[in-house]
């Protein structure tokens, strides 16, 4: 046995059978997000407040608050708040549902026709930084879940708690699957440049306190990377899924 062979045999070579419903249900689940962009414009439409709602100075929160009035310092009153909460309930929703029917093999090679996963001796796999990004995908997804049942004047501190959850593990979850992408298709370098720039405005509210002279601006940079890299993870999965379904339909059809 040459030295070659003696390596492949130690190697567990893996492709993972991407053509499935189930994958392709996943990948609709995560592009399922973008719903949150037409709540958003709705709710910002009918807020009630003294003065106009702001992207660049609202919060987020203040969109889903329950009652209206002052609430730390700023006047707030979203008519529209069951909308809002219940947009941040879906997209929870469906980054769990994507994080669930997804594989960590799938993700893994989604991104490019062909791939494989190998383990080598004394490497890790990497399906394992996939299955990690799973695992922050499903916790992100819980604590936009929290934040949209528990308002931000509920008297609870279970939201901040979901909007730290969702920030920092969608942020993670991310940079994972950018670097697994990064060789495999350009969206790679974006889904990671997404996960990057909320992490660093993560970083910058922290370190401030959010006392900036354009806090909406600020924790927008932490959300809607997050909600566009989710898409584009989805978008690209979906993709591939298909053409493997198209693949398959035309062998078995006997076509080219």
């Amino acid at each position: 046995m040459t030295a070659s062979a003696a390596t492949a045999s130690r190697e567990l070579i893996y492709i993972p059978d991407v053509a499935s419903t189930r994958f392709y249900l996943g990948a609709l689940a995560k592009l399922s997000v973008l719903q949150y962009f037409v709540a958003e414009a709705a709710v910002i439409g009918a807020w009630a407040g003294p003065e106009r709602y702001s992207r660049r100075a609202g919060y987020i929160s203040d969109l889903g608050a329950l009652h209206c009035g002052e609430f730390s310092g700023r006047d707030v009153c979203s008519p529209a708040h069951l909308l809002m909460n219940a947009s941040f309930v879906v997209q929870g929703i469906g980054m769990m549902v994507g994080a669930l029917l997804l594989s960590s093999a799938v993700i893994g090679v989604a991104a490019r026709a062909g791939a494989r996963l190998a383990v080598a001796p004394g490497r890790r796999s990497p399906s394992a930084a996939a299955l990690a990004a799973r695992s922050l995908s499903l916790t992100a997804g819980a604590g936009t879940v929290v934040v949209g049942l528990v308002p931000e004047d509920a008297g609870s501190g279970w939201h901040l708690v979901g909007a730290l959850m969702y920030f920092a593990a969608g942020g993670l979850a991310l940079l994972l699957v950018g670097w697994l992408w990064r060789r495999q298709t350009p969206l790679g370098w974006f889904i990671l440049a997404c996960g990057a720039v909320s992490l660093a405005a993560l970083v910058a509210g922290g370190l401030t306190g959010m006392r900036v002279p354009e806090p909406g601006t600020l924790e927008r940079l932490m959300g809607y990377p997050i909600t566009i890299g989710m898409a584009a993870l989805g978008l690209v999965v979906a993709q591939r899924v298909r053409q493997e379904l198209v693949a398959r339909k035309r062998a078995f059809g006997g076509g080219e």
